[in-house]
This record gives structure tokens, sequence and C-alpha cells, in this order.
């Protein structure tokens, strides 16, 4: 009896299908998620081109936001969504003209098929649209991708605060006027007097004389 369940025992065994180990899911290549521009630190300007790569196995659909730097809230205001997967290339625009002028962070989220999601952040970007840029500008580094909720990178080195100097320009030098001709000087007109007075007794001598010869004329008469 023993022997026949020994038996049986084998049969099934036998007839029992052997199920193969699935291989494990690989994770995502994180080190594939790259924004090449802008870079931390950057001060940026104008019209921003973000490039960068999306291009992974399993991707489904990226987005690209922004943030207030040292912002608690989580809060993110889009720039651009998109289901097609880019390979090294430009992903999109970002007009920094219409925000004011501060410190913030961009944020790169790429959804995949299988539910996960990689987060790329790129911290201390300084919009300088309306500002003077400070004297010293950090080293921009590249940022590094995580999987999961996304969590903030370290801040890069923070940048000095002075002001560019402008440049102080001396105040003018007043040029002297040339003399003007049509002014009389005081000797001018101590002159004129004395030459009046003179050419007033000239003229009373002169008649004084008329007079007196138109006189003797008559007597002679």
């Amino acid at each position: 009896m023993r022997v026949l369940y020994l038996f049986l025992s084998l049969l099934l065994s036998l007839r029992t299908p052997s199920v193969a180990a699935s291989p494990p899911r690989q994770a995502p290549q994180l080190d594939q998620v790259v924004i090449s521009a802008p870079l931390p630190g950057q001060a940026l300007q104008g019209d921003i081109i973000i490039t960068g790569n999306t291009a992974i196995d399993g991707f489904l659909a990226s987005e690209i936001s922004f943030g207030y730097s040292g912002d608690t809230t989580d809060t993110w205001f889009s720039i651009h969504y998109s289901t097609v997967p880019v390979e090294n290339d430009l992903l999109t625009h970002w007009d920094t003209t219409t925000i004011t002028d501060g410190d913030y962070t961009l944020r790169l989220v790429i959804d995949t098929v299988d539910g996960s999601q990689i987060t790329l952040l790129v911290p201390g970007l300084r919009v300088r649209n309306y500002t003077p840029i400070e004297t010293d500008t950090p080293t921009p580094l590249p940022p590094s991708a995580t999987s999961g909720p996304g969590t903030p990178l370290p801040p890069s080195a923070t940048p000095s605060m002075t002001p560019i100097p402008s440049a102080t320009q001396p105040p003018p030098t007043p040029t002297p006027l040339p003399t003007n001709p049509a002014i009389i000087s005081e000797k001018d007109v101590s002159f004129t007097i004395i030459e009046g007075a003179g050419v007033g007794i000239g003229l009373l001598s002169l008649f004084g004389i008329l007079v007196g010869v138109r006189q003797w004329l008559h007597k002679r008469k």
C-alpha cells in the first residue's frame, strides 16, 4: 500500500506543470532622464529654451512646470505637457518675461506605463529680467532624476545678492561762455559820459561864439 501511494504521488508530480519564475521588472534608467538646459544656479532672461531627454522605456507622458524656490506648499505652474518622448532635443520654450523676477525651480515629471513616475528638478534658477544679475554667478551643476515622488535637490551655491554697481559719471564741468560783445563795461560808461559832456560843452561854446559874432555885426550896422 505504501508503494502504491508513492507511485501515485510520483505520477501527480509529473503531470503538474512547472511554473517558470518571471524575470523581475527592471527599474527605469534614471540617468536617461535629462534636462541639459537650463542648469541649476543659472541666471535666466527672456525666452528660455529647455532641452533634454525623455525617451525612456515605458514612456507615457511628461510635464514640465516651475515653482518658487523654497515654497513648502508644493505648488507648480505648468509650462508644457506632452505625450511624445523627446530624445536629446528641444522639450519646450519658457517665456520668463511673464513672471516676476526671483528664484525658481524647474520640474520635469515623466509618467510610465507601469504607473510609476520619474521626477527631475532643476533648482536655483534666477530669473533676472528687470533686476541686475548678481556679480557672483555660481557654476551650473547638472540635475539628477529621482523615482517616485520628487524630492528637491540640495540647493546650489547661494549667489551673492550684491547688485552690479553702475558706473558713476563725474559731474560735468561748467564751460565759461564767451564774452557778450553787447555788454557795456563800467569803463565804457564812464568814457561815454565824459565824451558826451565834452561834446555838449563844445556845442554850447560854439553857440555862444555865433551869438557874439551876430551881435557884433548888428552893432556895426
